[in-house]
C-alpha cells in the first residue's frame, strides 16, 4: 500500500499490519468480531463510505486519523515474513526463546532489615527459590534511585539504586548470585519518561532554552499564561487528567503521559537517545543481560503534538494516543538503540559475571561468554498482534520480544469492569496469534504483572476462596502459558496461586493510579463505596501485595510491618505450605518447566491445534521432527466436567492435575502433559 485515500478500499487497509491492528483494536474495544470487516460486502467498501456510516459511533475524523498513522508507515511495514511452517523457527535460537523469565516485584518481594520494604539482599536470599523452580532469567522490577511517585516508574538517577532497595554493592552481588545459579537477570528501564526530579529536568526548569530545554516537551503558554489557560493540546494523562503540567518556574508546559512528576523525555533529540544508550551500555559492562523497557512504543510522539481525535479518546479512554501509541519514528529509534546500547562492541571489557550454562538436565555447567546483544523486552501497550510482529520480527533488528496486552481483557471489556474472564477467549487470542506468526517471530506468554488484577480472580471471582477450584486454575494456566509455542514470563506469586486481595478501603491501597481514579469518580459525584467498588476490579495493589512465603502475620516477607498489607488469610498458599506437597500449584510448576527444558519438542516444536472451535477445550499437539518425541497437552477451560472431543492421538500422561489417566471426560479445568505414542 502506497498511498491511503478515500477511495482505497476497506481490505487494502486491513491488509496493512497497522491497519489490520488500528481496526481490530477497534473492533475489540466495541466487542465485535473482526468477522465483520471481512465480511467480502463490507471489505469492498471504499474508506470513504465506510467513515460515513461509522461516523455516529467514531465521529468526523477517525478515517483521517487512521489515514495518518498509515502514512507513518511505508512499504516496509508491509513484508513481514509469512505464517510459520510447522516445525522449527531457527537453527541456532537465542537463549531467550528457550527460557522462562520471572519478574520480580523488589519492593513486594523479600525484606532483609525489617523496615517492611522489599529490597535487594531479599531478593538475594530467596535466588534459590528461583532457580529450584527453574527460572532462566529474573527480571527486577524498577530499582533505580526515585521519588516514588509511582513506585520507582520516575527514576531520578539511572545509574544509583534506590535507598530503601540497598546499594549498588547490593545490586552487584545479585547479578552475581543470580548468574552463579544459572539464571540472567535484566532490569526494568523506564526512559519514555523521567521523574521531575532528575536532574535533566532541573537543568530544563532551569533554563528551558537551553540544552536539557529540548531533552523534554516543553511548550511556552499564551502570553501572560499563568497556567490556567488550555493546555497545549487535549491529549490525557493515563493516571487521570490533562497530559501536560504547568511549570511556573520555566514558563513552560510540560508533558506527561502519566503521573504529574513523570515528564515524558523527547526521543527527536539525538541527544536524549545518546544518553539513553549509555546507561544501557553502562549496566550491561555491569553484568545486566539486558532490559525490559517501559511503554517504550510511546517514545515517538508525532511532531507538533496536535490534538487527539475525541472520538478516539472516548473510544480507548486516552484522547491523544492515535499519536504516540505506534510513532512515526519508534522503528528508526529502537533499531539505533539496539546497535549503540545493547551490542556489545570487539573493544568491551567483559562484564564481572555471566551466566552458567543450564543443562537439560538442570545441572549448571561453565560461565558462558558475555551476550553479543542484550535481550530487549519491550512493553508496548496498545499494539496488536502485526504490529507485534513489526516491533520484534528477528529481521527488523528492535525488539526480541514484546508483551501484547490484548490477552488479558475480553472483547468490550477494560481492566476496571467487574466481570468474569473467559477462558475461551484466551484461547481463541492464542489460536489466532499463533496462526499468524513466522519462524522470524516470538511470543512472550503472560498472565499476570504488576499493572494488572490476578487472572486467578478475574476468571473465577468471589468463587477463588475455593482451594479445589482455585489450585485447579492455577495449574490449568500455567499449563497453558508454558507449554504454548513462546517464552513464559511468570510473575512472582503465580507459582502458588496468587489471587487478588479482599480490600475494603480506599486506605488499603497504595498504587497512584487507583488513587487518582478514586478521587476523579469521587469528583463526579460518585459515593466513596461506588468509586472504590468501580476501582477495586482494576487495581494494581492486587498484585503488588507482598509475596506469601510462609504462614503467619507477614508472611516471612518482613519482620517488620510491610508497605503494603495483604487482606487473605488462606491455608495452603505459600512457598512454604507448597514445596513439601507433591501435589501443589508451586510443583506442578516446577515440574512443568523441567519437562520443557528436557523436551525439545515443548521449546523449538511445531503446534498442531485440536478441536479449535471448541470454546471448554484447549488441546494442542507440539511435535519435533526426527526425535520420535511428540506431545499431547489438554485443558479444560471450564469449571465444570466435559467430555474429551473424539479422535485425539494416543498418549502416555506424564504430568497431570488429577492423576495419570486419560478418562472420556475431563474435570473442571483439568490439565495433562501426555507423550504421544507412536503409531503402530
Amino acid at each position: 500500500m502506497t498511498r491511503v485515500e478515500a477511495r482505497t478500499r476497506l481490505k487494502e487497509i486491513y491488509g496493512h499490519p497497522v491497519g489490520r491492528d488500528a481496526i481490530d483494536k477497534v473492533l475489540l474495544q466495541l466487542g465485535r468480531s473482526n468477522r465483520w470487516v471481512r465480511n467480502p460486502v463490507v471489505a469492498n467498501l471504499r474508506l470513504g463510505t465506510v467513515a460515513r456510516l461509522a461516523r455516529p459511533l467514531l465521529g468526523e475524523e477517525f478515517a483521517q486519523s487512521l489515514v495518518t498513522v498509515l502514512a507513518d508507515h511505508g512499504p516496509d511495514d508491509e513484508t513481514t515474513p509469512g505464517p510459520a511452517p510447522s516445525g522449527h523457527a531457527a537453527a541456532q535460537p537465542p537463549w531467550w526463546r528457550r527460557a522462562v523469565f520471572y519478574q520480580v516485584y523488589p519492593r513486594s518481594f523479600a525484606d532483609s532489615d525489617g523496615d517492611g520494604i522489599g529490597d535487594l539482599r531479599g531478593v538475594t536470599s530467596r535466588l534459590d527459590h528461583l532457580a529450584d523452580l527453574g527460572v532462566d532469567c529474573v527480571w527486577l522490577s524498577p530499582i533505580f534511585d526515585s521519588p516514588n511517585e509511582d513506585m520507582g516508574y520516575d527514576v531520578r538517577d539511572y545509574r544509583a539504586v534506590m535507598a530503601e532497595m540497598g546499594t549498588l554493592a547490593d545490586l552487584d552481588a545479585l547479578i552475581a548470585g543470580a548468574h552463579e545459579r544459572g539464571m540472567r537477570i535484566i532490569l526494568d528501564l523506564v526512559v519514555n519518561h523521567t521523574s521531575a526530579q532528575h536532574p535533566w529536568f532541573r537543568a530544563a526548569v532551569a533554563d528551558p532554552d537551553g540544552p536539557y530545554g529540548d531533552y523534554y516537551h516543553l511548550r511556552p503558554g499564551a502570553p501572560g499564561e499563568d497556567g490556567s489557560g488550555r493546555p497545549p493540546n487535549n491529549w490525557a494523562s493515563f493516571f487521570g487528567g490533562s497530559a501536560w503540567r504547568w511549570i511556573p518556574q520555566a514558563h513552560r508546559w510540560a508533558l506527561h503521559l502519566f503521573a504529574p512528576g513523570q515528564m515524558d523525555l523527547n526521543w527527536d533529540n539525538p541527544r536524549v537517545r545518546a544518553e539513553v544508550a549509555e546507561i544501557v551500555r553502562w549496566w550491561r559492562g555491569r553484568g545486566i543481560d539486558g532490559f525490559r523497557l517501559d511503554v517504550i512504543n510511546y517514545i515517538s510522539k508525532r511532531g507538533g503534538l496536535p490534538d487527539g481525535n475525541e472520538a478516539i479518546g472516548a473510544l480507548m479512554g486516552f484522547p491523544g494516543i492515535e499519536h504516540y501509541f505506534f510513532g512515526p519514528r519508534l522503528h528508526s529509534y529502537l533499531r539505533e538503540l539496539r546497535t549503540v546500547g545493547f551490542t556489545r562492541s570487539p573493544g568491551d571489557p567483559a562484564p564481572p559475571s555471566t551466566v552458567r550454562s543450564r543443562r537439560p538436565d538442570g545441572t549448571l555447567g561453565d560461565p558462558a561468554p558475555p551476550d553479543p546483544v542484550g535481550v530487549m523486552v519491550g512493553e508496548t501497550p496498545g499494539v496488536g498482534v502485526e504490529m507485534s510482529r513489526l516491533l520484534s520480527g528477528a529481521r527488523r533488528g528492535e525488539l526480541d520480544l514484546v508483551f501484547n496486552f490484548d490477552v488479558l481483557d475480553g472483547p468490550g471489556k477494560v481492566r476496571w469492569d467487574d466481570y468474569r474472564y473467559d477462558l475461551g477467549y484466551l484461547k481463541g487470542f492464542y489460536l489466532d496469534y499463533l496462526d499468524r506468526v513466522g519462524p522470524d517471530d516470538a511470543i512472550a506468554l503472560f498472565l499476570d504483572n504488576h499493572d494488572n488484577p490476578r487472572m486467578l480472580s478475574k476468571v473465577l471471582g468471589a468463587r477463588d476462596a475455593d482451594p479445589v477450584l482455585r489450585a485447579a486454575l492455577a495449574k490449568a494456566l500455567a499449563t497453558i502459558q508454558l507449554m504454548l509455542p513462546g517464552t513464559p514470563f511468570l510473575f512472582q506469586g503465580q507459582e502458588i496461586g496468587a489471587v487478588d486481595q479482599d480490600f475494603t478501603s480506599v486506605a488499603d491501597l497504595r498504587d497512584v493510579e487507583s488513587l487518582n481514579r478514586f478521587a476523579e469518580l469521587c469528583a463526579e459525584g460518585a459515593s466513596e463505596a461506588e468509586a472504590l467498588a468501580r476501582v477495586l476490579p482494576g487495581a494494581r495493589d492486587h498484585a503488588r501485595v507482598p509475596m506469601r512465603w510462609e504462614p503467619g502475620p507477614h508472611t516471612g516477607f518482613s519482620t517488620g510491618t510491610p508497605w503494603q498489607v495483604g487482606r487473605e488469610d488462606s491455608a495452603g498458599f505459600t512457598v512454604a505450605e507448597q514445596s513439601t506437597d507433591p501435589g501443589s500449584v508451586l510443583n506442578f510448576h516446577r515440574d512443568l518447566i523441567g519437562l520443557r527444558r528436557a523436551e525439545p519438542a515443548l521449546t523449538d516444536g511445531g503446534f498442531r491445534a485440536l478441536a479449535p472451535g471448541s470454546r471448554t477445550y484447549f488441546g494442542w499437539v507440539r511435535t519435533a521432527p526426527g526425535t520420535g518425541s511428540d506431545w499431547l497437552i489438554e485443558v479444560n477451560l471450564t469449571d465444570r466436567t466435559i467430555r474429551r472431543p473424539r479422535g485425539l492421538p494416543r498418549a502416555r500422561v506424564v504430568l497431570a492435575s488429577t492423576g495419570t489417566a486419560r478418562r472420556a471426560t475431563m474435570a473442571p479445568y483439568e490439565c495433562s502433559v501426555s507423550r504421544v505414542s507412536p503409531e503402530r
